[in-house]
């Protein structure tokens, strides 16, 4: 038996309990949780905004060791580490057949998850987005796990599995800035800490940092942002003047509201780009009219995991981190336990903070 965070319905707090797991079958890996990202999707699928099977444990972003396999698993042994992929995609529909397995359409079906079990009752439980990971064991699809990088502690490389792909993608494969760009990023979550990293990386000349929360300048500018804006009604008329009166490149959307996809759609110069990669609810109804569509010029795209494959990104993000261009541990502003979530939860929705990361005690067997 494992500790777990259950979700036992949408929209009820969740329960920290006791779960029991199965041996790993066929094709199968049980890992032993290092350390696992507290990510906006695990909010949005704990309040119905992203739907979700429930009772299910939660959490999609973490990090481990490998303490069994099933047979055919061959890329990892017992005693690996291995970063947790949420999103593996099949190879064989035909997103994957043109390169694009961030939109593999077998990757969310729950083709291969493992569900436990809550101790107590023994009622099945969901893996929430295929993994599992608010848990201090999980048994995955072999799919859903990749050998770590080397020389990059576990729980540094939890955040590598989504807020990281997601954010530096954004930026190099969805927006592809160029050097000498101007970029704009909003919201300074664990997402947009990556994109503000991203964009340093690939040579921005000017990156503005967009966020609610006047708290949230140092942790900006640390990352990369050589300016901050408290966002109001007057932010893109504020971007516009910090660009020379043209707004900026690109503009990277990482909140999943109306208003703010529609500002970051304004904050661009003419012929801009804007990536979107928060995701809302349906009842967020963005508008244009189609006068200035024609006008502008502007890219509106939507970017799913960044456009990322994390078979070919994380090496490149390894080679970042061992560099020093990619700064893993000031993402995380907070160390919690299992049952620290649900406030992390609510520091999300005040718009508090970076990342919150949940660290886990190795196992009594000292695995």
């Amino acid at each position: 038996m494992v500790r777990a965070a259950v979700l036992p319905a949408v929209g009820s707090p969740l329960e920290i309990t006791e779960i029991e797991l199965p041996e790993p079958g066929p094709g199968q890996v049980r890992v032993r949780l290092a350390a696992a990202g507290v990510c906006h999707s695990d909010l949005s699928l704990s309040d119905g905004t992203m739907r979700l099977p429930v009772p299910a444990v939660l959490g999609h972003e973490g990090a481990g060791t490998v303490v069994s396999v099933g047979p055919g698993v061959t890329h990892v042994a017992p005693g690996d580490g291995v970063v947790l992929n949420w999103a593996p995609s099949c190879g064989a529909c035909h997103a994957c057949s043109l390169g694009e397995v961030w939109l593999c359409a077998e990757a969310l079906t729950g083709a291969g998850t493992v569900h436990a079990r809550r101790s107590s009752d023994g009622t099945e439980l969901y893996p929430g987005l295929n993994v599992a990971a608010f848990a201090e064991e999980t048994v995955v699809a072999a799919g859903c796990v990749l050998p770590a990088p080397d020389g990059i502690p576990l729980a540094d490389a939890a955040l590598l599995g989504c807020a990281v792909l997601t954010g530096y993608g954004a930026v190099h494969h969805s927006a592809a800035v160029r050097p000498g760009e101007t970029v704009a990023v909003f919201g300074v979550g664990g997402v947009g800490l990556a994109a503000l990293q991203a964009a340093r990386i690939a040579g921005a000349s000017t990156i503005v940092a967009v966020d609610v929360s006047p708290e949230k300048e140092s942790l900006a500018r640390e990352a990369g942002a050589t300016e901050y804006v408290v966002a109001s009604e007057t932010t893109a008329r504020e971007i516009r003047g910090l660009t020379g009166k043209q707004g900026v490149d690109v503009a990277v959307e990482c909140v999943g509201r109306a208003v703010t996809i529609r500002t970051a759609w304004e904050s661009t110069r003419r012929g801009g780009r804007t990536t979107v990669v928060g995701i809302g609810g349906k009842d967020q109804q963005v508008t244009f009219n189609a006068l200035e569509i024609f006008h502008w010029g502007r890219t509106l795209s939507g970017c799913v995991f960044g456009n990322s494959d994390p078979s070919r990104d994380l090496p490149v993000l390894a080679a970042h981190v061992r560099a020093g261009r990619l700064d893993l541990r000031s993402m995380v502003t907070e160390h919690i336990g299992l049952e620290d979530i649900p406030a992390a939860f609510d520091n999300m929705l005040a718009g508090k903070g970076g990342r919150a990361l949940v660290t886990f005690p190795p196992a009594p067997d000292g695995r």
